[in-house]
């Protein structure tokens, strides 16, 4: 899970990841995830002890492109929160970042900062 803040007086998060909250993919499958329902709740706490939201979610692709499949567009719940896949394809991690609503899949921009 990916934490963050909102925008000021809105529910749309501001683009910045500011915390990463591992989680286990309660499928255990390398074909889908679906985040532990403990995980859930334990990140959603972490977030708030910072003063932060849950802003997105994070999984890997093995064996494909850092794209969204048939079966993440059809699990994003959530139009303003970034999805973020990390394909390890061809070795080398490809790391993209989407929001996905409404089926219709739009790319953000990753930038980042040490």
């Amino acid at each position: 899970m990916l934490g963050g803040r909102l925008q000021p007086g809105s529910f749309v998060p501001d683009g910045r990841v500011e915390a990463v909250y591992p989680t286990v993919n309660a499928d255990a499958s390398a074909r889908t995830y679906s985040v532990d329902s403990r995980d859930l709740i334990r990140s959603i706490r972490a977030a708030e002890a910072l003063g932060l939201e849950l802003v997105g979610v994070f999984h890997s692709h093995t064996h494909t492109e850092a794209w969204p499949s048939p079966t993440d567009v059809r699990q994003a719940m959530e139009p303003s929160w970034l999805y973020v896949i990390v394909s390890l394809k061809d070795g080398d991690p490809v790391l993209r970042s989407f929001r996905i609503t409404d089926g219709k899949i739009q790319e953000t921009p990753v930038v980042l900062e040490i």
